[in-house]
C-alpha cells in the first residue's frame, strides 16, 4: 500500500520548534503542531548518547506528502539533530488516511 501522507515526528529540546519548521518549511511543509512535553530519560542514555538531556522537550508533528518526507528529514537532522543544540530526533509515522487536505498529487494545483 502505498501511502500519499506521512507524519513527522520531531522531538527537540524546548526553544527549538521554530528551528524545525524553518527547516522543514524549506523543502515544502506548511506547517506543524507543537505540544509540549517532558523527556524521562535516564543517565545511562546521557552517557551511551554522550549527550546532556533536557527534561523540558517540544514534539513537532508535520503532515507531509510522502514524496517530500526524506528531504524534510535530512533538513532535520543538520539543523536540529543529536549533534546540535536542539538535540532533536526525528522519525515518520505513515498515515493511510487524512481528511481535510488535497490529495498530495494535487498539491500546487489551484
Amino acid at each position: 500500500m502505498a501511502f500519499e501522507y506521512e507524519m513527522i515526528v520531531c522531538i527537540v529540546n524546548t526553544g527549538f520548534s521554530d528551528a524545525v519548521m524553518d527547516a522543514a518549511r524549506q523543502y515544502g511543509a506548511r506547517g506543524g503542531t507543537v505540544l509540549h512535553a517532558r523527556g524521562t530519560a535516564n543517565p545511562e542514555s546521557e552517557n551511551f548518547f554522550k549527550i546532556t538531556i533536557q527534561p523540558e522537550k517540544e514534539v513537532v508533528l508535520i503532515l507531509v506528502p510522502t514524496a517530500i518526507k526524506d528531504d524534510i528529514l535530512h533538513a532535520l537532522y543538520k539543523d536540529v539533530g543529536l549533534n546540535s543544540p536542539g538535540q532533536g530526533i526525528a522519525f515518520t509515522l505513515p498515515v493511510d488516511a487524512a481528511v481535510g487536505l488535497p490529495k498530495a498529487s494535487d498539491e500546487g494545483k489551484k
